[in-house]
C-alpha cells in the first residue's frame, strides 16, 4: 500500500472538517470549514490545499469548494 500524498492528505483532512460541520447546513458548513482551515492549518497546509483547488480540486466535498473564496491565502 503506497502512503498518501500531500494532497490526498489534505483532501481528506478538509472532508472529514466538512463532514463535521454538515448538521450546521450548508451555508454554515461553508463558513465554519473556512475558519477552522483559517484558524487551525498553517500557511503552507492552507496554500497547498488552495493550489489544489485552483487545479480543479478533484476528491474535494462541495462545501470545501464553496469555501475557497473563504480561505485565506496569506498568513
Amino acid at each position: 500500500m503506497m502512503a498518501e500524498t500531500e494532497t490526498e492528505t489534505l483532501t481528506r483532512m478538509a472532508n472529514q472538517i466538512a463532514g463535521f460541520f454538515a448538521p450546521y447546513g450548508e451555508a454554515e458548513a461553508v463558513k465554519e470549514v473556512a475558519a477552522h482551515i483559517n484558524a487551525f492549518w498553517e500557511p503552507r497546509m492552507r496554500r497547498a490545499l488552495l493550489a489544489h483547488l485552483d487545479q480543479g480540486g478533484a476528491g474535494l466535498s462541495p462545501p470545501v469548494i464553496a469555501a475557497a473564496g473563504l480561505i485565506r491565502r496569506r498568513a
